[in-house]
Formats: C-alpha cells, structure tokens, sequence
C-alpha cells in the first residue's frame, strides 16, 4: 500500500526500497570521464521512507547529496568504496531538524560509496528527503548490493 505522503507526491516504488519520482534534469549535458555515455549535468528525486521500510545497499557511480525536508530522522549509512558495502568499515549520519544535537540538514556520498537509509527506530510517520546526483543519475550508474 502506498504511504499517504508518497501518494500525494505522486511517487513510485524505487527499486531500492521506499518511494520516489525524479523532480529535476538539469539542462546541461556532459561526457564525464570514466562514463559510458553523456549524463544530464545533475538530477534530483523526491524519496520517502515510510515507518519501517529502509532502503538496500546501493551505490551510484556520482556523488549524491541528501537533503532532509520532513519527518523523523533518518540514518544513512555509508559502507565503503569496495566491490560489496562494508558494515564494520561503514558509518552512520543521521539526518534531521535537530541540528544541535548531532543531525545534519543535508549529506554528501561520494560517489562509488555503498549507501543505506533508514528512519529511525519508532517512527511514526513517513521522511522526505530530496537526493540530487551530480553528474545527473543515469540507471547504467546503479548498483544494488
């Protein structure tokens, strides 16, 4: 069943767990090297997470900025740069409102990083994060572990 944040922006499953719809290509194209093909110069996606729903590990070949817009806090795990993602070498951002204590409004992943997110513990209500890849998002550049 579609969470009720998620049906009022139009989102659908994302492969990797949770909601999403892409909300941006940026104009501009570029051949970056090491890609096989032209990329759009950056893309951003809405993405939720509904109270016990997480996201797999998955790494994208860009860098990927999350921004945290509303919810309960959100961890994003990252697991290294290796051939499958790391948990002992991993480490946890969380992301939220409460900045004083430790949260960051917004996260950068390198790209080629093994990443994970999910709500914290006892959420209640779905999160809404914005994701913008840079060079843009292209499928080719997609991982799940």
């Amino acid at each position: 069943m579609t969470p009720p944040l998620a049906r009022a922006l139009d989102l659908a499953p994302h492969p990797e767990g949770g909601w999403f719809r892409r909300t941006w290509t940026a104009a501009p194209t570029l051949q970056p090297a090491g890609y096989p093909g032209p990329r759009a110069s950056a893309t951003a996606i809405h993405y939720v997470l509904a109270p016990g729903e997480e996201s797999r590990w998955h790494r994208v070949r860009s860098d990927e900025l999350w921004c945290w817009h509303r919810g309960p806090a959100l961890s994003l795990w990252l697991g290294g740069d290796g051939e499958a993602p790391d948990d002992a070498a991993g480490r946890e951002i969380v992301l939220g409102d409460r900045v004083e204590d430790g949260h960051a409004a917004q996260a950068l992943v390198p790209g080629g990083v093994w990443q994970r997110a999910a709500p914290a513990p006892g959420a209640s209500t779905e999160v809404l994060v914005t994701c913008v890849v840079s060079p843009g998002f292209d499928d080719a550049d997609f991982t799940l572990g």
